[in-house]
């Protein structure tokens, strides 16, 4: 069959060398094949049995052994030494491992299941305030090894920056003041906003966690080491960081911090256009002002497109609200511009 191929291929035009090595052979392979009877394997394999076979009746044993209560919560790398202990060898590690192998049974042998992290539950934004994320970020200070940690609370359907703080250290205690300082602030009811976060300790503390549910505030939280689920705020500290006007040395001391992030936050929400909300600051968002800005501009552009009709060549650019916002949506299937977080 396989020197059947090797003609079609050359017949077709293709160099029988090459035919030879895309099929995994060597050239002179194929050539002691057609002097061999035309390439009949005459091979009859082995006609003794390997002396160190396990008979059936070992490999029952060996199976009987590694389910018995004693031992089948332990790996084969557990079982054979305690064997030997009591002064029995039935069969070596790798045999252990080649039974268990062929019978299916080479998984997890503890009673405790490996953990597994499921991705977080989608949360979808229709108005302010129904969905929250946070996250904490480093500022370096003029003290080596030592950092400023600013607290940031971004609302992911209008893209504003509801609340930060800037403080010495990462505290559950902190973090559980500023949400209820933000609310408090805002005048809203919290009940039923879900708060997004990373696993951090200041995220999952007992006084954090405690804060939340006296709110009625949903808490929800991000596989352990994957940034993408939390990308909005991920986003933002990468907004904040790369700003020309960063300050490219530490900061001297914690009140020349909050200061630069209050400046920062300022030209965030109220000059800030956002690209993932058409281009509105995420105050006018926020505050429903973006209706009457993108229906000015839809107009704009209708007027552009009347008199110069030539220069258009279907429907003017998208000048529609984004209605939602989801957060770590199911599937990819949702219009990526309510959902993309990149480019805060």
């Amino acid at each position: 069959m396989i020197l059947e191929l090797i003609d079609e291929a050359v017949a077709s035009g293709a160099r029988q060398s090459r035919a030879c090595i895309t099929i995994g052979l060597s050239h002179r392979t194929v050539q002691r094949w057609r002097l061999q009877s035309g390439g009949q394997d005459h091979r009859h394999g082995p006609n003794t049995v390997p002396k160190n076979k396990l008979s059936e009746a070992e490999r029952k044993r060996i199976l009987q052994i590694a389910n018995s209560p004693e031992y089948r919560d332990l790996s084969p790398k557990q079982i054979v030494p305690r064997l030997a202990d009591q002064g029995q060898y039935v069969a070596s590690e790798s045999s252990f491992y080649r039974v268990l192998h062929a019978e299916g049974q080479l998984t997890h042998r503890e009673p405790s299941q490996p953990r597994r992290h499921h991705k977080p539950i989608e949360y979808v934004a229709h108005r302010p305030c129904e969905v929250w994320t946070w996250d904490i970020t480093y500022l370096r200070s003029a003290v080596q090894g030592r950092f400023f940690y600013l607290y940031l609370v971004v609302d992911i359907w209008s893209r504003k920056i509801v609340g930060w703080r800037v403080e010495h250290d990462e505290s559950m205690n902190d973090s559980a003041e500023l949400i209820a300082i933000i609310c408090a602030e805002l005048g809203i009811d919290p009940d039923g906003l879900v708060l997004h976060s990373d696993n951090g300790g200041p995220m999952k503390g007992s006084t954090m966690l405690a804060t939340l549910q006296r709110l009625g505030i949903v808490s929800s939280f991000s596989r352990p080491h994957v940034s993408d689920d939390n990308p909005y705020s991920e986003s933002l500290f990468r907004t904040l960081k790369y700003r020309p006007w960063y300050p490219k040395r530490p900061f001297g001391s914690i009140e020349e911090a909050r200061a630069w992030v209050a400046s920062f936050v300022t030209w965030y929400n109220e000059e800030h256009l956002h690209s993932s909300v058409r281009f509105v600051t995420p105050n006018d968002r926020h505050e429903g002002f973006d209706v009457e800005i993108l229906a000015h501009r839809y107009k704009v552009y209708e007027a552009a497109r009347k008199r110069r009709p030539e220069r258009w060549s279907g429907n003017v650019r998208n000048w529609d609200r984004v209605q939602v916002v989801t957060l770590n949506p199911d599937s990819r299937s949702t219009d990526s511009e309510e959902v993309d977080a990149k480019a805060a």
